[in-house]
């Protein structure tokens, strides 16, 4: 039972490298003007997150970051800026937590969460530069999930409600959108994005 307690805080090597040697870091002083900027958490919940994005020819060229936050946080950051340097907009929109923590080799179950706040913060930066620059969001819409089938509820919009300050409670979000009023088989997948979303903002 010990053993496999200790077994769930073993991080890889690769976890090791990057959190020793984070890679991109956004160091003080330093001469980065980026295109576009994402923050994400909150110091209130112990992890908070900036990324910054250079953008040409519609890849990024470059990226910064800087986090507050544990090991994990980190190694997971320092992670996805490698991955998303090189992509084109569309692709770096696409890099799932998932994604990061294979690269990793895997995370600790509980601290999966941690890989959540890198891709978020990759996703508000690249939507800061298209903002900036007047242009249409083409992806957002593609990244969505349905958690909600029955009223069509996504991710993104309780996110967006979360943020907002609509959304603090599950009969908040079911007197904006309805969600759980048909099956409520969602019921449980709704209340873990509200949480989740009030944990990553402090809220």
């Amino acid at each position: 039972m010990a053993d496999s307690f200790m077994a769930q805080w073993v991080y890889t090597d690769t976890v090791k490298d990057h959190f020793m040697n984070p890679r991109n870091l956004w160091k003080d002083g330093e001469a980065f003007d980026p295109d576009g900027v994402g923050e994400v958490g909150s110091l209130a919940c112990g992890d908070q997150m900036r990324v910054g994005i250079k953008v040409s020819d519609g890849r990024i060229s470059d990226l910064r970051w800087l986090t507050y936050g544990c090991a994990s946080a980190i190694a997971s950051t320092s992670m996805m800026s490698e991955m998303a340097i090189g992509m084109t907009l569309e692709e770096a929109y696409h890099l799932t937590p998932s994604m990061i923590t294979d690269a990793l080799g895997g995370l600790p179950e509980h601290k999966f969460h941690c890989s959540v706040l890198g891709d978020k913060a990759l996703r508000a930066a690249i939507d800061d530069y298209l903002q900036r620059n007047g242009m249409e969001n083409p992806y957002k819409g593609t990244t969505a999930k349905i958690i909600c089938e029955c009223k069509g509820v996504t991710d993104h919009m309780i996110e967006d409600l979360v943020k907002s300050g609509k959304v603090r409670t599950f009969e908040d979000l079911q007197r904006e959108t309805g969600a759980a009023t048909g099956c409520g088989k969602c019921r449980e997948r709704l209340l873990e994005e509200i949480n989740e979303c009030l944990h990553i903002y402090g809220l």
